[in-house]
């Protein structure tokens, strides 16, 4: 059986004087992306390279739940503020399981 969701890596570059209200916004984005249905993983780290970097790790159930993510309020607000928080655009690479063994442990 080959896991079909849609998993997300995120860079983003806050500029310095932004840094911890744009990581404050993403860690209250978390819980509330936690409880959308098609949500399987959604968390905010600092780069272990890049102590000024912040990535996400999202699985979704698929496009669509993607979608009505980025819809949400609460995402929405803190997109409105990107802009002016950012240094680069936020970089988001799709991907998907490389095969059944390595999306377990995502389960």
């Amino acid at each position: 059986m080959s896991d079909t969701r849609l998993y997300l890596f995120a860079t983003i570059r806050p500029k310095p004087e932004f840094f911890e209200v744009a990581r404050a916004a993403l860690d209250e984005l978390v819980p509330l992306t936690l409880l959308e249905p098609a949500c399987h993983v959604f968390s905010v780290f600092v780069s272990r390279d890049e102590p000024d970097t912040l990535h996400l790790f999202e699985c979704f159930e698929d496009e669509s739940a993607l979608a009505r993510h980025y819809e949400a309020p609460y995402t929405e607000a803190v997109f409105q503020n990107y802009e002016s928080w950012l240094t680069t655009p936020v970089d988001v690479r799709k991907l998907s399981a490389s095969s059944a063994t390595s999306a377990g442990q995502f389960r």
